[in-house]
């Protein structure tokens, strides 16, 4: 398994502006994170949309984080573009699984729980070291 690539993104997006003083365009963040420009903005709506990214408009406009870098979780990042993380599909109500007595479903379950409890963990707090 793997993290998909608009999640690894997302993260590399919101480490970014977490460095950052002030507010970053587009294209600086799109050039620093080595992220697509059209791929940077289609992720940037997302973060705005989950308000862990702040937006403004004008000549002086950018992005900057919606709250402190240490209030914003990893397992957040990867949720605004990827939505509930979940070991399995079975795991997800808009799924149908027709294994109703699936011996591995609470395995799934039990994974899926400790994974966003670890992801929950993280921040994007520069200060402090992930453990």
């Amino acid at each position: 398994m793997h993290m998909t690539l608009e999640a690894d993104y997302a993260v590399r997006i919101v480490e970014r502006l977490s460095e950052s003083d002030g507010r970053l365009d587009a294209h600086t963040i799109s050039e620093d994170t080595r992220v697509p420009l059209r791929f940077s903005l289609k992720i940037l709506r997302k973060l705005v949309a989950e308000n862990l990214v702040k937006s403004y408009k004008g000549a002086k406009g950018g992005y900057t984080l919606a709250r402190e870098p240490g209030l914003i979780t990893l397992r957040q990042v990867i949720e605004a573009v990827e939505g509930p993380y979940v070991l399995n599909r079975c795991l997800t109500k808009d799924y149908n699984c027709c294994h109703t007595e699936c011996r591995f479903h609470h395995i799934y379950d039990e994974v899926s729980a400790l994974v966003r409890q670890r992801l929950d963990q993280v921040t994007f707090d520069r200060e402090k070291k992930p453990d």
